[in-house]
């Protein structure tokens, strides 16, 4: 397989400061879609990564992740609103 990662170019794209208090935001919805979708295919918590008993030690609520667990949300996050805005999307918050 010759596969080769072509991630759109962000190296120049700097979020304003409204967009950094998102991310943190968006790392949350992201650990808590991926629990859910693990949960519906009969995981659940366990003191260490098991795939045959299905257990996984991060299926717990986003504020009881270690900081690694959260950086690795977090950098999805700023990855993904990077890329939004290099496409030339903008990104608005609301006005209610």
């Amino acid at each position: 397989m010759d596969y080769e990662p072509k991630p759109i170019g962000t190296g120049g794209i700097e979020l304003p400061k409204e967009l950094l208090a998102l991310t943190e935001k968006l790392a949350e919805h992201a650990h808590d879609v991926w629990a859910r979708q693990r949960m519906s295919q009969g995981w659940t918590y366990g003191p260490k990564r098991d795939d045959g008993a299905k257990q996984h030690p991060c299926l717990v609520p986003y504020a009881d992740l270690p900081d690694s667990e959260k950086e690795y949300d977090r950098q999805a996050a700023l990855g993904t609103l990077k890329a939004i805005l290099a496409l030339g999307y903008r990104i608005e918050g609301s006005r209610g």
